[in-house]
């Protein structure tokens, strides 16, 4: 034979050779939200219903303007059902092949016909992977494939367990499809417990193999480096339904959030020394223990959970997503400093895992059962579906049977069946398997349960979110209380994003369903909300416990806590820079005067110590000093900010001029001209009635009055004295409160006030009235960019912002930060307006500035999550009041939480400037 011919015959059997190792897969539907294929398709109700059209798949129906919504709370449920069509060409070869057709999620019920003929029994369960066999019914060339999708299931206990759920309720085929084209000889699935000692150990399963072949294993590096020799078993006559390889692998790099060390599990079946069937399944080797009435341990180290739950959503596609999703939720997660995760309440789509296992997140998986369960045939079904599809994923810690009451404990057993590693189960909400999951305790549950119960304590559902409450509110005290308990393994919070739609049916408003779903700390196209950063500083793995700085005293040491499980600090980044910020404006300019390293204390997890950080000469002038910290990844973790001057230093640059008051009375009003602006005041209330400058009027006016009390004016009076002109005002009622004015040529107006109040207060201070409608932006230095609450405090940065007037209700509508609220250490802040600008100069440190009054949510069923406001626009408090969750009002959170008490009725003393650029 020509040796032309000889090469030709060998490369095709190379060719056949590689075809026949690997599994084929041809998608029959698009890959994700963004890559779609259509298909023939027809919608039985609801919007454009009763004809045949297109729809690309994968998707929600709903968000292609077909059916019906509904939320799962509904008591009208839509039960539209859904025709598909798709013609697709026979792989070649496949009679010598076994080809699969395989659905990642379809809701609800799925009847499928391939040229007319039944693949398999009806699948009945919208979160799970399922597969049929299709070779006997393929056809040489052109294949009809038709889909029935019902919305509501023909089982009572999968709409009991899903379509009741609290989160919407979707139909269609919205995860992909595809044939999976293996050899007729094959491995079916691989199942891999690698111990955190080394002990790699594979289940897997295969097709019947005949007499001749073999198995074997091998753990490879991710860039394909062997670790050791394969493992290798001969095929048995028997046929057993798995086969196990074993081997001890040395000193592996171990698999947990912190460090996710990755291997690949390469399995192959041989006949003689021709690979026929291989796959390459990623792993990593790490070891889960609960220990009783101690503990969750991950590779032999007790962890802290610090984590969140998360629905498969987004506002264009519904529960249609996509791996760049993934990565952007898990990277948001991070940047919060989780390390945990909770899959509520159903399997999410397998590239979310796939990023857990490769960026490092804990996952607690969990089947489907919102305070209902599935019942035992269907149930047992979509545990071994859930399981095979998740088992080999090293980010999984433990699997959820249901949630709040929607456990069939018939399934308990079930997990166990198919997962090696014999990972916990849980029972989300209950007593269980000796963890205390219990949802949404308050403060005191905390506290006694740290002093009394032995169980391991782990919530996995807590601090509610609704709008801008719970979340970070309250966190601080849970957090520090939940550290002192000897037995917590940490929780998770409620919720990580709005589950808001874009309702095709509705001109495309993002719909939360009122109150049901904006739970979460980013909305639903991931925008951040306030308490992303607080959330960020509390989790912090690097925790800096220094609260202030004082120049004249401050020695350049931090006290630091690593709080990482596993890291030591010497793998942190530490670095310092020194800041000047500009005059108050809209250009918020800050100049970085100096910058340094500072070489990390080598602090083992859960040590104390200090930060050096070597400070050049003169760095008391700089206005803030920040300290930013990057994980060993390069990923920013935390910055913390001091002020290093007193407010009071901007007030003394001020340069007056030589000049006269001009004061006149007129019935009932009194005006002070300064040269720059000329304040009207009433002499009946004694109050501020508006100003006036060249360039116009200021309508600032009605105070100062003392912040939601009733006051009666008891004196007023005005003069001259050594500081200049004064007008004085004495208040009396629930307390009383004493204001002077003092006036000087060219300087900015000064407002002298002392106040006391008596018994408990949501708030405390003066305010003013501004017309909401007139205010274009507000310019400040101070803590920011976002609003506080007395217990959300935490996370923001000392510096120079600028925000542009919103009117965002947060939870209803997106746009951040918000620009009505409390803000927090405000120095000095400027109003822009359509009138002119006007600035506010603060005199002492803590001061809260009050930006109007939040608009309540429209959906808010209760008062938990809208707090109290003084009646005023404009405010200066020393004390705010803090916001409560969805289901407790903010009483019940801790010592934070609480409302404000002046103690043996001190006055509060404090000072501002008003000034007109």
């Amino acid at each position: 034979m020509p040796a032309r011919m000889i090469l030709l015959l060998t490369g095709m059997l190379c060719l056949h050779v590689a075809f026949a190792q690997e599994t084929r897969y041809i998608y029959l539907s698009g890959t994700d939200k963004d890559h779609t294929v259509n298909w023939d398709f027809r919608c039985s109700g609801g919007q454009r219903s009763g004809k045949w059209t297109t729809i690309p798949v994968p998707s929600n129906w709903e968000q292609q303007g077909f059916g019906s919504y509904n939320y799962g709370h509904d008591k009208v449920k839509a039960d539209e059902q859904g025709f598909y069509r798709y013609r697709f060409t026979a792989p070649a070869n496949w009679r010598e092949r076994q080809v699969n057709i395989v659905f990642d999620g379809v809701m609800t019920d799925a009847e499928v016909k391939i040229n007319g003929h039944l693949a398999g029994e009806i699948h009945q369960g919208g979160f799970y992977r399922f597969r049929y066999d299709i070779s006997r019914l393929l056809r040489n060339g052109s294949n009809l494939l038709e889909v029935k999708v019902s919305k509501m299931s023909a089982n009572a206990g999968v709409n009991r367990a899903e379509r009741n759920g609290d989160f919407w309720i979707l139909g269609g085929i919205y995860r992909p499809v595809f044939l999976e084209v293996k050899p007729l000889i094959h491995i079916n699935h691989v199942a891999i417990n690698a111990t955190a000692k080394g002990l790699f150990t594979a289940q897997v399963f295969t097709s019947p193999l005949p007499e001749g072949y073999s198995l074997s294993t091998q753990v490879v590096t991710m860039t394909g480096q062997p670790l050791q020799p394969a493992v290798t078993l001969p095929a048995t006559a028997n046929h057993p339904a798995a086969y196990t390889l074993q081997q001890q692998i040395d000193h592996p790099a171990t698999w947990s959030a912190e460090f996710p060390n990755r291997y690949l599990a390469v399995v192959e079946i041989k006949k003689d020394n021709q690979t026929i069937h291989r796959i390459s399944q990623p792993f990593g080797f790490r070891t889960i223990e609960i220990r009783p009435r101690d503990g969750i341990y991950v590779n032999d180290t007790k962890v802290i959970l610090k984590g969140v739950n998360r629905h498969s959503a987004w506002p264009e596609t519904g529960r249609t997503l996509s791996k760049d999703i993934s990565i952007l939720d898990v990277n948001l997660m991070k940047d919060m400093n989780m390390n945990a995760v909770r899959m509520s309440h159903y399997p999410p789509d397998e590239h979310f895992l796939d990023v857990c296992d490769s960026l490092g997140l804990f996952v607690l998986d969990e089947l489907t059962g919102w305070q209902a369960a599935y019942d035992t045939v269907v149930g047992r079904k979509l545990v071994k579906e859930l399981v095979e599809r998740d088992v080999n994923h090293p980010s999984i810690i433990a699997w959820d049977n249901g949630n709040e009451g929607g456990f069939n404990r018939a399934l308990d057993g079930d997990y166990h069946l198919y997962d090696p590693q014999l990972r916990p189960v849980l029972h989300p909400w209950e007593r269980y398997g000796g963890v205390d999951t219990k949802h949404y305790p308050n403060f005191n549950y905390i506290v006694n349960s740290s002093l009394y119960d032995q169980d391991i304590y782990m919530p996995t559902e807590f601090m509610h979110g609704l709008y801008d409450g719970g979340m970070g509110a309250g966190l601080a005290d849970f957090w520090d209380r939940m550290l002192q308990h000897p037995r917590c393994a940490g929780g998770f919070l409620w919720a990580f994003g709005d589950e808001g739609l874009v309702r095709t049916d509705k001109n495309g408003i993002i719909d939360t369903d009122g109150n049901h779903a904006p739970d979460g700390i980013v909305g639903p196209h991931r925008e951040k909300e306030g308490s992303f950063y607080t959330i960020r500083q509390i989790w912090s793995p690097v925790h800096m416990s220094l609260p202030l700085i004082n120049p004249n005293t401050f020695d350049g040491r931090i006290p630091v806590e690593n709080r990482y499980d596993y890291t030591p600090l010497s793998r942190c980044r530490f670095t310092w820079q020194l800041l000047r910020f500009a005059s108050p404006g809209k250009n918020n300019k800050t100049d970085t005067i100096a910058s340094g390293r500072i070489t990390p204390p080598g602090l083992a997890p859960h040590t104390k110590g200090f930060l050096e950080l070597s400070l050049p000469n003169g760095w008391q002038d700089a206005d803030a000093l920040y300290v930013n910290v990057q994980d060993s990844y390069g990923r920013s973790i935390i910055t913390r900010s001091w002020p290093l001057q007193p407010p009071s230093r901007v007030v003394r640059q001020f340069q007056g001029t030589k000049g006269r008051l001009d004061v006149v009375t007129d019935h009932d009003t009194l005006s002070v001209s300064n040269g720059a602006g000329t304040y009207y005041f009433s002499r009946t209330t004694g109050q501020l009635l508006h100003i006036r400058t060249p360039k116009g009027n200021i309508s600032l006016s009605g105070g100062p009055v003392l912040a939601g009390i009733s006051q009666e004016l008891k004196a007023f009076s005005s003069g001259t004295d050594s500081s200049g002109y004064f007008i004085v005002a004495r208040y009396e009622g629930s307390g009383f409160l004493h204001v002077k004015w003092t006036f000087k040529p060219g300087l900015p107006v000064q407002l002298d006030y002392s106040y006391s109040i008596k018994g408990a207060t949501p708030y405390s201070g003066i305010t003013f009235r501004y017309p909401e409608e007139k205010v274009t932006g507000l310019s400040w230095t101070g803590e920011g960019p976002y609003r506080v609450w007395k217990n959300r405090l935490q996370g923001q940065l000392f510096g120079s912002w600028y925000k542009a007037y919103n009117n965002t209700v947060t939870g209803e509508s997106w746009e951040y930060p918000e620009f009505k609220g409390y803000h927090a250490n405000v120095y000095h802040a400027t109003f822009h307006t359509k009138e002119q600008a006007f600035t506010f100069y603060t005199g002492q440190e803590g001061t809260f500035l009050q930006v109007f009054r939040p608009q309540a949510p429209a959906g808010a069923a209760n008062n938990y999550t809208a707090p109290a406001f003084p009646d005023g626009d404009i405010g200066f408090l020393s004390a705010i009041a803090p916001i409560g969750t969805k289901f407790q009002d903010a009483a019940q959170m801790g010592p934070e939480s609480q409302e404000n008490i002046m103690l043996n009725y001190t006055p509060v003393k404090g000072t501002i400037w008003i000034d007109l650029p």
